[in-house]
């Protein structure tokens, strides 16, 4: 069957963006015949289009709302009939059923209602009907009629019609119906995540059927490994969700890696646990240097110098914009950086960067709240979820565990070191000294020797810092460790059966011993 000229074509949009343009092309240059409804028409008519009103077509007038407009045998025959099967056409004759050629259709914003804090019925009013079924009606019948479902494609679509005698080809309508299946699904599946969250006990957090709606963002060169292939996906459920990692506008530099994004991820997630200036610097996954300063160049300066060897090749997360003079400092320690992710850029770090093309630059627009979703992990043949670690995080909620009590100064450092191992893998021990990390171990099968990690990196260092464990030590013996090396106040979370054993080791040591409560186990 010969590719169908677009003669008639049936516009109903949200997204109003280019719409007059679009349907002005489509009448001047190919004569269509431009059907429309509420305020789509009313924007067109404006623009000088000439629209025929969807009631015209149905006879019957919208009614309910809005609620009844499209949802007619007009509409949707004049969409699923068959133009080779001459039964459908005969039969839509005798209805007096014309056919479309086109569907011009984006939704109700469903999801941005729902993320504006609006109540339970006016989310209801938003769930679209009829622009779902037009559009399902339109893809399933790609053979005759094409659907177009974003903005973005109205030019690229005028252009084929040029070229192809006012026809679109079959290859491009049975992408856009692609498209179409792709868009309806993720609607559906925000309604269900809402819905369900709405509706279920308040104790369950976890739906009994969940639609992630991801959304492809690019093909990566490879996985971990040059033999893995992989892809970028992304997620638009769940508040703030343009500030994420994700969504960051890549400023320059050539496309991110698979592990890249794990490590952007890793540093990102940590810089945000602070509210004043800091700098994370991560390498396969582990900070190898965190610091928060009034200064943020400072911030990274002292970053730096806690493993310059382990930051050589890493990336970077910043949680306030980086300057020229930020970048002059990077410069000057003559630090690869794979990446860096913040906020934003300046103009001089940009023109700065210019120079190393191949340095990936990332600005999210700003510093998204910890927490707001629950993280899903993969499994072979599953998904695994939970709420993402975000507690209630202050001196105030903190048990001095010990007969030391610790100074207002060692505290500060101690709910420092706290945040900053949040972040590194389980059986974690950081230490810190002047709110800069000295010393981290991590990821081993037991905490001591995380802890005999953390004291070989810290050198000297460790003499007056403080120290965290990401949860309770089994032991003393990894206690004992960081006192022997003059650590001179440890965190972690209690809970252990034998704590009455550490908290003796530290009364002996006089080390400080603070409790926390809950523990930050990263696997």
């Amino acid at each position: 069957m010969a590719d169908p000229k677009i003669k008639r074509v049936l516009m109903s949009v949200t997204d109003k963006a280019g719409i007059a343009d679009f349907a002005k092309s489509l009448e001047d240059e190919f004569g269509c015949e431009i059907i429309s409804t509420g305020g789509t028409a009313k924007v067109l008519v404006e623009a000088g289009v000439s629209v025929t009103p969807i009631d015209a077509v149905t006879d019957f007038p919208e009614m309910m709302d809005g609620r009844v407009k499209t949802l007619h045998p007009r509409v949707h025959g004049g969409l699923l009939a068959r133009r080779d099967v001459p039964a459908h056409m005969e039969q839509a004759a005798e209805h007096g059923i014309k056919m479309i050629d086109m569907v011009v259709v984006n939704l109700y914003a469903f999801e941005k209602t729902v993320e504006s804090g609006a109540d339970f019925a006016t989310c209801i009013e938003n769930i679209d009907i009829g622009g779902p079924s037009m559009l399902r009606s339109a893809a399933k019948n790609f053979e005759s009629v094409a659907v177009v479902t974003d903005p973005a494609s109205y030019e690229s679509i005028l252009e084929e019609m040029r070229v192809h005698d006012g026809a679109t080809t079959h290859a491009t309508r049975a992408r856009l119906a692609l498209e179409v299946f792709t868009t309806t699904a993720a609607y559906d599946g925000a309604i269900s995540r809402w819905m369900g969250a709405q509706l279920s006990e308040e104790e369950d957090l976890f739906a009994e059927s969940v639609e992630l709606g991801l959304k492809k963002k690019q093909s990566l060169r490879y996985g971990e490994n040059p033999h893995q292939a992989a892809a970028f996906y992304t997620r638009d459920d769940y508040p703030n969700a343009q500030t994420t990692l994700a969504h960051a506008q890549q400023l320059q530099g050539k496309e991110l890696s698979y592990n890249n994004y794990l490590d952007l991820d890793a540093a990102w997630a940590a810089v945000r646990e602070y509210a004043e200036p800091a700098c994370v610097i991560v390498k396969h996954l582990t900070p190898c240097g965190v610091c928060t300063d009034e200064n943020v160049t400072i911030a990274y300066k002292r970053a730096h110098e806690c493993d310059p060897v382990s930051a050589y090749g890493g990336v970077m997360a910043f949680n306030r914009e980086v300057t020229g003079e930020t970048v002059a400092a990077i410069f000057d320690n003559k630090q690869f950086v794979e990446a860096i992710v913040a906020p934003s850029f300046d103009v001089s770090a940009c023109e700065m960067y210019a120079s190393k093309p191949n340095a990936r630059l990332l600005a999210t627009g700003g510093v998204n709240a910890p927490g707001e979703a629950i993280e899903y992990r993969s499994v072979e043949g599953g998904l695994l979820a939970q709420v993402s670690d975000a507690v209630a995080e202050g001196i105030d909620v903190f048990e001095v565990a010990g007969s030391v009590e610790p100074s207002a100064e060692q505290m500060e450092e101690l709910l420092f070191a706290w945040r900053a191992v949040k972040s590194v893998k389980s059986n974690a021990i950081l230490i810190a000294k002047d709110h800069v990390s000295v010393g981290v171990g991590g990821g081993q099968p037991n905490r001591v020797n995380s802890a005999r990690i953390a004291v070989e990196q810290a050198g000297e260092k460790a003499r007056g810092a403080v120290a965290a464990s990401d949860a309770f030590f089994p032991f003393r013996d990894g206690f004992d460790v960081l006192a022997k090396a003059g650590v001179v106040a440890v965190i972690e979370p209690g809970g252990s059966i034998r704590d009455e054993e550490v908290i003796e080791a530290a009364n002996e040591a006089g080390v400080a011993l603070v409790f926390t409560g809950h523990r930050h186990f990263r696997h």
